[in-house]
């Protein structure tokens, strides 16, 4: 799975929301989604990464080893 597939997949599942994939050890495995997100209001941030979760679930099983999130609402 690329990291535009994977954008485009949160894209997706939380309408509307901007999203920002990070690769730092350019591993493809490891990554990092700063995700904006006006649904994310009144959320705690654990529900917050729930939702975005949520979004990857069978790639978090099978393609991504490892998913730093930073929530922000928008």
């Amino acid at each position: 799975m690329t990291i535009e597939e994977i954008r485009n997949k949160i894209r997706s599942g939380l309408p509307g929301s901007e999203v920002e994939i990070l690769d730092p050890y350019k591993d493809g495995v490891h990554i990092k989604a700063v995700v904006k997100y006006s649904g994310f209001q009144g959320k705690s941030m654990v529900e917050q990464h729930r939702m975005v979760y949520d979004t990857l679930r069978e790639e978090l099983k099978e393609e991504v080893h490892a998913l730093a999130l930073e929530t922000k609402v928008s």
